[in-house]
């Protein structure tokens, strides 16, 4: 789930780096064994800053030792490894990133963009399932893509015409959607920063990030 969750932003880093689109794929899962084999973790310190922060650092300090630590024909060692195209299939991007605005980026800056835009999608994937439990999938969907615009962009009589419920009943379907995607993303955010008083932070600089680059 780890792989699946961060395997974005860190293949973006790498890719930014220079490096093709194989070797970044061979690479990003060599960091991967290098974490599952429990030699990232052991220095990891929760009180110490942001989970972004020290995977960034520590995929930096990763690549100086590139091909030193590039062992194609070891890499996974007693690990079953899940294909990298089985990776793309089961966590498609629900948010798009422009790729234009990202061409002058430093490799630093790539990295928090795939990074936000992994967050957001952990609370989205996370609402959808609620809905999905409570049957309410067609909501969920018909929803999704308002739950960040300004109040004038949205065309609350088409929203109330597509699901067939009045616009004070879509009123307030959409607000409860964005209090608990505001909720679920917050909890996505703590679960990554050693300290409590760092989510209101970390969580301003994720939107302002998205804000700039999403299309």
């Amino acid at each position: 789930m780890l792989c699946q969750i961060y395997w974005r932003p860190i293949f973006a880093f790498i890719r930014r780096n220079g490096y093709l689109a194989q070797d970044a794929q061979d690479l990003t899962q060599d960091f991967f064994v290098t974490i599952l084999e429990g030699k990232l973790f052991a220095s990891a310190d929760p009180e110490r800053g942001r989970f972004r922060c020290f995977l960034l650092k520590s995929l930096k300090n990763f690549l100086m030792d590139a091909e030193k630590r590039r062992r194609r024909h070891k890499r996974g060692g007693e690990f079953d490894f899940v294909p990298w195209e089985q990776w793309t299939a089961e966590a498609p991007s629900q948010l798009l990133v422009s790729a234009r605005a990202l061409e002058s980026s430093t490799p630093e800056t790539v990295f928090d963009v795939r990074w936000a835009a992994t967050t957001a999608e952990q609370a989205l994937r996370r609402l959808r399932l609620e809905c999905e439990s409570k049957g309410h999938r067609r909501i969920y969907e018909t929803l999704r893509h308002h739950l960040t615009d300004d109040r004038t962009e949205i065309s609350y009589a088409r929203l109330s015409q597509l699901l067939g419920v009045s616009l004070t009943v879509v009123k307030r379907l959409l607000h409860e959607f964005r209090l608990r995607y505001r909720r679920l993303l917050r909890e996505e955010i703590a679960a990554t920063v050693g300290n409590g008083a760092d989510v209101d932070q970390e969580i301003r600089y994720l939107c302002t990030v998205l804000s700039t680059f999403a299309v």
